[in-house]
């Protein structure tokens, strides 16, 4: 998808001109983990038109292949957005969807090839592409079964109530990430979609994954972790401290990690950016805490920048910062720039301009 900046903050109609880049949630995730020097595949269709060829030129430049990139032969555009400059989560935020009868739109079991769907280790999917389409929701179902073969699925919610088209959204949603071996959700959108308002609760309603990663925003985020050999079922700990906290429970290891203090650029993009570093992490077997520290830094390279896709920080820089103790951690401060430069605990981290 095609996303348009505004190049001032105000209301859509206030706005005078806006810049073209890359977006989608999927698309996101794909740019992010190339970027971390990971083999990515983007999958999708596109329209036989100037957007859909500067969609795959801008996603193949960071190192995504789009040789299973499809173009729409019967006319469907290219779907493309425009938003505000403000946070997704308050009322002034608007977002202007183009995507309805879009080339993507047209994606279905028919049309996709689960060879090419199916050809890496993890197959990432987002709640967006359900909700384009009856088409797209036939595929996302498909793909969701469990089945002899599939790679680890990764499923984001990724709640969007403008792009539903009736009130199924929450039953939908609840019924795809049933499905998938890796689900992550903000806990907001856990509210709003299902009244679920605790991480706990959150999990007694999806015991089925073997991951479930809720996103608290600026409070942090917190995995589950079926223990291995016992099944689905729900998980009670809690952690503690001001740090990283572990406690196990009947079936669950439960992790949370606090979110980083950021100088925020650009609120869009970020829960894009945390699945990539988590799921960059995940690929690399690296511990849990390891997994959500990197989803966090992923995340506040999004976050300390204007567009929806930033490059993450040199994989050696974010182990780096990864690694800290919990009371470095704690005092980490991530500002413009940080990732081309090493941030020190206490400090604020930005980028200098050379002389």
């Amino acid at each position: 998808m095609v996303t348009f900046l505004p190049s001032r903050p105000g209301r859509l109609a206030d706005v005078p001109a806006f810049t073209r880049t890359i977006g989608g949630a999927e698309s996101n995730v794909a740019c992010a983990l190339a970027a971390a020097g990971h083999t990515v595949r983007w999958i999708s269709r596109v329209g036989a038109d100037g957007f859909g060829d500067h969609l795959v030129e801008a996603i193949g430049a960071y190192g995504v292949d789009t040789s299973a990139v499809r173009r729409d032969a019967d006319g469907r555009p290219t779907g493309i957005y425009f938003r505000t400059a403000t946070d997704r989560s308050t009322t002034a935020h608007e977002v202007a969807y183009y995507r309805a009868g879009s080339a993507a739109s047209a994606m279905s079991p028919r049309t996709m090839d689960l060879a090419d769907l199916w050809s890496g280790r993890v197959l990432h999917l987002s709640g967006i592409t359900a909700a384009l389409s009856d088409d797209c929701l036939a595929l996302m179902r498909e793909l969701s079964e469990r089945r002899a073969g599939r790679p680890l699925l990764s499923f984001d919610v990724n709640h969007r109530p403008a792009l539903w088209r009736d009130d199924s959204g929450p039953s939908v949603l609840l019924d795809l990430a049933r499905g998938a071996d890796l689900v992550f959700v903000g806990d907001d959108e856990a509210a709003q979609l299902w009244d679920l308002h605790s991480p706990e609760a959150i999990r007694e309603a999806l015991p089925e994954p073997a991951v479930l990663v809720v996103k608290a925003g600026a409070n942090g985020a917190t995995a589950f972790v079926r223990d291995p050999g016992t099944g689905t079922g729900t998980g009670t700990g809690a952690a503690t401290g001001n740090g990283a906290g572990t406690a196990d429970s009947a079936t669950d290891t439960v992790t949370s990690v606090p979110a980083l203090a950021v100088d925020v650029v650009a609120p869009v993009g970020a829960g894009d950016a945390f699945a990539a570093g988590f799921l960059s992490a995940t690929l690399r077997d690296l511990p849990t805490e390891a997994r959500l520290r990197h989803g966090h830094l992923t995340a506040a390279a999004v976050l300390t920048d204007a567009g929806d896709v930033s490059a993450p920080p040199a994989r050696a820089h974010a182990d780096r910062l990864a690694a800290l103790d919990d009371a470095a951690w704690a005092g980490l401060r991530l500002g413009p720039g940080w990732t081309s430069g090493a941030a020190e605990p206490g400090q604020r981290q930005e980028a200098v301009p050379a002389s």
